[in-house]
């Protein structure tokens, strides 16, 4: 178990916007959203979930570890796979809902569980007035699940 507890939120704005304690805002699920890019090249590999044992569990390994919303688990990102995520630097937003991971992710360096890089391979269009996805031409890296 983690011995990484978080204080309440402060109360005052400022305290909480320019303040100096680390206080995560959980939502009403107790999650705070947790945005991924890579520490070299700054793409946006991800963007999931984390609760206070994940979170927890992500600032004293510096590994990522996630709550999974549709498993309905705690996950320690690439696992099964080797693609796990280290972090080389963790920030949070001026109101403390949500955190921006760097990471470097080893293996396959895949993210998503398609296996590729980003999990963010698809463009939104419209073409004839009907919104379409399109693939931006990545491939998966590695077969099976990052």
């Amino acid at each position: 178990m983690p011995s990484e507890t978080f204080p309440p939120p402060a109360a005052e704005r400022t305290a909480l916007e320019e303040g100096a304690v680390f206080s995560p805002r959980f939502d009403a699920a107790g999650l705070v959203t947790a945005v991924v890019t890579d520490a070299d090249d700054g793409m946006l590999l991800m963007v999931a979930h984390m609760n206070a044992e994940a979170l927890a569990l992500t600032i004293e390994t510096a590994i990522a570890h996630y709550w999974s919303r549709s498993r309905n688990c705690l996950w320690k990102k690439g696992e099964t796979s080797g693609n796990v995520q280290h972090v080389v630097e963790m920030r949070t937003d001026c109101d403390q809902d949500a955190v921006w991971l760097r990471v470097k992710v080893a293996g396959d360096n895949a993210t998503c569980h398609t296996g590729r890089r980003s999990c963010f391979y698809r463009l939104v269009s419209i073409e004839d007035g009907v919104l379409t996805l399109s693939s931006d031409g990545s491939r998966p890296l590695l077969l099976g699940r990052a």
